[in-house]
């Protein structure tokens, strides 16, 4: 199983980015996908969530910002992330977990955003 993400990079506050990922090994419609971050010296948290079933969710820090989206088709996932703030920056990393079983959960490498000027 491999989880490929992509499309990090560096922007000025108020600027957009959209963050792929690409998905082998796995059924992909079968997953629920999860975009999640990592700031130098905090937790990972989780920044959207795509289920299997079609539905989106996110946190208050991102809503009306982030958006992602998902092509079973072509087995990857996308960040739309607009309005971008410094707080904002960290390691994106996104996480496939199988809709059953909870054991089924992967990682992909990370990607790094920095919203600076």
């Amino acid at each position: 199983v491999q989880l490929q993400a992509s499309g990090g990079g560096l922007v000025q506050p108020g600027g957009s980015l959209r963050l792929s990922c690409a998905a082998s090994g796995i059924i992909f419609k079968n997953n629920h996908i999860g975009w999640y971050r990592q700031a130098p010296g905090k937790q990972r948290e989780l920044v959207a969530l795509s289920t299997s079933g079609g539905s989106t969710n996110y946190p208050d820090s991102v809503k009306g910002r982030f958006t992602i989206s998902r092509d079973n088709a072509k087995n990857t996932v996308y960040l739309q992330m607009n309005s971008l703030k410094p707080e904002d920056t960290a390691v994106y990393y996104c996480n496939a977990q199988h809709q059953y079983i909870a054991a089924l959960k992967y990682w992909g490498q990370g990607t790094q955003v920095t919203v600076s000027s």
